[in-house]
This record gives C-alpha cells, structure tokens and sequence, in this order.
C-alpha cells in the first residue's frame, strides 16, 4: 500500500486513527500497540501476502535471538552471546542476499567462469532492507547490554511500524520503544494530530506534484543516453532533473512518515535536512538519508576502526563503508560506483582539512556558495551512476554533458520546473524548519536543524488550516496512476 493511494488516504488511515483513539480512550498502551501492529501488518501485506510471512519469520528470529543473547548478557557468558550474535547477523544477512543480490551474483559467477546458470528472478520483498538492518542493530545493542528485554508486541511494533517500514527511517529501539510503552498514557496532543497532518500534505506535494513532474525529463535523457550519444545540455537537464527527482521522492516521503507518526503521538528521527544546501561532501551525508548514515557510521564505520588507527587506515574504512553502502542500494555495479564515488569524495574532504588545518577568518557568502555549487555538481555526477540502467548508459551520459556530442537545446517548461526546483532546495527553509517550534521529530543538532525562518512558518489558525487543505486537495487532484516512492527499489 502507497500512502499516495486513495485505499491508504481514505480508508487505511481514518481506519486506524479511529481505532488507535479508541484505544488511548481506555488508557491502555497495550491495546493501543497491538492496533498499530494489526495495521502495520496490514498496510505491509495489501496485496503481497508473502512479503507478510516473511517479515513476521524475520522479526520472530531475530526477537528470539535477541532474547538468548540478552539472557548470555545476564549470566555473563561472553563467547556464547558472540556465537549467537554471528548466528542472528548471518540470518538476516543471508535473507537479505537471497532476495536482494542472487542473481547478481549468478551473473557475475557467471562472467567469470563462463558457466551458464540460470540467473533467477527473484521478486525483492518491499522494506527488507530497512527491516533487515533495524534489526542487526537491534541485535548489535542486545550483546552490547544496551537494549532491554522488550514484550513480543512491542518488539514486532518496533519492526513493523507502518510510518517507517518501506523506506525508512531506519529506526532505533531507545528512540522508538519507550514511546509505544507509553503512548495511553501520554496526553494524546491535538497539536501533534494538526502538526502531523500537515507535514503529511507537505510531503505528499513533494512526491506527486514535484518530484513525479520532473521525472519524465530525467526519463527521456537516461533512455537516450542507453541508445545513443546524448548532447550536453540534455545530459545536464536528464541529471538535475534525476537528481530532483529522488531528493523531492524521498523528502516527500521522509517528511509523510514523519507526518504519519505524529498522527499517534510518536516522534520519528529526522532522516532529510536540505542536503543540497551542504557546503561539503561530510555536511551532505549529515543531512541525506540520516539514519542510514548514522547505522553505517556506528555498525561499520567504527567497528572497522573508524579514525582510530591512522589516517591511511581512516580512509580504507571510508571506502569500504561507502562501496558497502552503495551495494545495500541496488545489486549492480553502477550502486557500486556511486558509492565508490562517494568514498573519493569524503576520502577528498578529509584530505582538504587535513592539508588546512588551520582555522581561517569566517569566508565570505559567495564562498559558501560557491562550496554549494560544488557539492551539488559532485553529487549530481554521482546520481548519474545511480540512475543508470547500466554503466555503459553512465558513461553515455557522462560523455554528452562533457560536451563532446554537442551543445544541444530544451524548452521553457522543462528550465522552469528546474529552475522552480533551485528556488525551493536552496532558498526556502525545509520542512523541519517550517514546524521546529512544534518539536515534530526527535531531537536535532543546531548545526543541522538550521534557523528558524521569518517566513513560512506554519501557525496552528484558519490561515493554515486553509492553506493546508488546499495543497491536499490539489495532491488528491494528481493520484492518476501507480508512484511508488524510489527507496522502494532499495
């Protein structure tokens, strides 16, 4: 079920407020988890009744793996809690390789011996990505002695919350849990129900009115690209539009879980905070895709040694990290590449302040600017290895916007809609920005969190209720086909 849907908007939804609300009528946390379960499961399994089985099995494993290291934690028997701990993590990683990569290794197998296996096809159970590493981490913190023994409920809550479970954020337990442990019994703020509601509209302007009208122009240029030369300027306007596309594709969808969450009183962590206003390739992963920078960083950045054993072994890790990193969003070389890319360039930035260790003057705006553009150029080159069907289609594309196949032209409405795209990611504030008085997520470093704007921020009165009601209608108005959300591939 897409929350862009009329079934999710229309009927999923009031469904579940309603009962939820029932629920903390009776003041009873217990009832109002097990609903939320109920409709997570629900939302999970409309239309696809294995992807349901195979989340539950998941998440029964890894709860009663859980429960024998927390119990090797108690008794203090080490070695046998890191056998079980390997055994937890080598199931949820097999799982995730048999849907996720077989046929890329089937194929690669292939290539190199000259075999001819059969490469099976192998339909990617949506969120298994997501599910697969919040429970690795689970399981990481469980042997750590950090996380507490949790009640089966609130356990398989905790994976399949319905906010969260498709395409993030990659969720924690100490930031999840004790909020499900006491959402009776909290006063259930109708600030939080408006707040949500809003945010929710925000991000599905995003997704259908944004992101689904620049998409075409990114299509039309990478389906060039795998057929022939492409000239530069329509290799530039097939990556900017590609690369808002998946910016405006997934806020909107970071933004809707947020939004969602609130809805029942639960603060999800902020997973998006205007990264194309980054000024480096460090302050980019700080704000993209949050919480999965933040698992890679703690679960295999710093196991692998982080910084702590020299510089040159600083940025082996990075590399790996980030090649790594590329590999959990898509089996193929080209999400192998774009994370390469995105090591070289941290691996580069590390360097630059390494060589400059001197703090200078504060610089002047245009070289904060002129940082931004930099930024943005880098990541768009790398989004082009993201979106390609094959590395040959990168290159093609690559080609044409160095210019070595002509100059090339466009039209008005495709430089407006980019142009309209600039404006917002790089002059408005974000949506946590617009709402930071009404605390909508978790809590958020200053130097992320930004200023609050003088304008644009959102006010509980008839004014913004208005507002609000007609963006949603005019979001309602654009539901004419099937969108499912980018990160739903990953």
């Amino acid at each position: 079920m897409l929350f862009n849907s009329f079934d999710f908007i229309f009927l999923f939804l009031p469904m579940t407020l309603a009962a939820f609300a029932a629920a903390v009528r009776l003041r009873s946390s217990s009832l109002a988890v097990l609903v939320l379960l109920v409709a997570s499961y629900v939302f999970y399994g409309y239309g696809d009744h294995f992807a349901v089985l195979l989340l539950a099995g998941s998440t029964a494993f890894n709860y009663l793996v859980g429960r024998a290291i927390a119990g090797t934690v108690r008794r203090g028997q080490g070695t046998l809690g890191r056998l079980l701990l390997g055994i937890g993590i080598c199931g949820d990683l097999v799982l995730l390789a048999y849907f996720k990569y077989a046929g890329f290794l089937v194929m690669n197998l292939d290539r190199l011996t000259g075999a001819q296996w059969p490469i099976p096809v192998i339909a990617l159970p949506v969120g298994i990505s997501f599910y697969t590493f919040t429970q690795i981490a689970f399981l990481v913190d469980t042997f750590r002695g950090v996380a507490a023994t949790l009640r089966a409920t609130e356990y398989f809550l905790f994976v399949a919350y319905f906010p969260h479970l498709v395409a993030g954020p990659i969720i924690h337990h100490a930031q999840t849990i004790p909020q499900f442990q006491r959402m009776a019994r909290d006063a259930w703020d109708a600030s939080d129900v408006a707040v949500g509601l809003s945010i929710l509209t925000i991000g599905l302007f995003k997704k259908l009115v944004i992101a689904d009208s620049v998409a075409p122009f990114a299509d039309v240029a990478f389906t060039h690209a795998a057929g022939g030369p492409v000239a530069m300027i329509d290799g530039w306007v097939g990556a900017f539009a590609y690369g808002f596309q998946i910016y405006f594709d997934f806020s909107g969808y970071s933004d809707m879980a947020v939004g969602l969450s609130l809805l029942v009183g639960v603060r999800l962590p902020l997973n998006f905070a205007s990264p194309y206003k980054a000024t480096s390739i460090v302050e980019f992963w700080t704000r993209w895709h949050m919480s999965l920078s933040q698992f890679l960083r703690d679960y295999l950045y710093i196991p692998l040694g982080g910084n702590r054993k020299g510089q040159a072994r600083r940025y082996v890790n990075l590399m790996a990290t980030m090649l790594l990193g590329g590999l959990w969003h898509g089996a193929g070389w080209t999400f192998v590449i774009w994370g390469g890319l995105h090591g070289l360039y941290l691996v580069a930035n590390h360097l630059l302040r390494t060589a400059r260790p001197v703090r200078l003057p504060r610089p002047p705006a245009w070289m904060s600017w002129l940082k931004r553009i930099a930024v943005f150029v880098a990541v768009t080159i790398a989004w082009v290895f993201f979106r390609a069907d094959s590395i040959a289609t990168a290159f093609a594309m690559l080609g044409g916007m160095s210019g070595i196949h002509g100059f090339g032209t466009t039209d008005a409405v495709t430089l407006s809609w980019l142009a309209a795209c600039f404006i917002v990611v790089w002059a408005l504030p974000n949506t946590y920005q617009i709402f930071a008085r009404f605390r909508p997520t978790l809590p958020v470093r200053p130097e992320i969190a930004g200023a609050e704007p003088r304008l644009l921020v959102w006010r509980p009165n008839v004014v913004g209720a208005v507002m609000t009601g007609v963006v949603f209608a005019c979001c309602v108005l654009t539901i004419n086909k099937f969108s499912p959300f980018l990160y739903f591939r990953f």
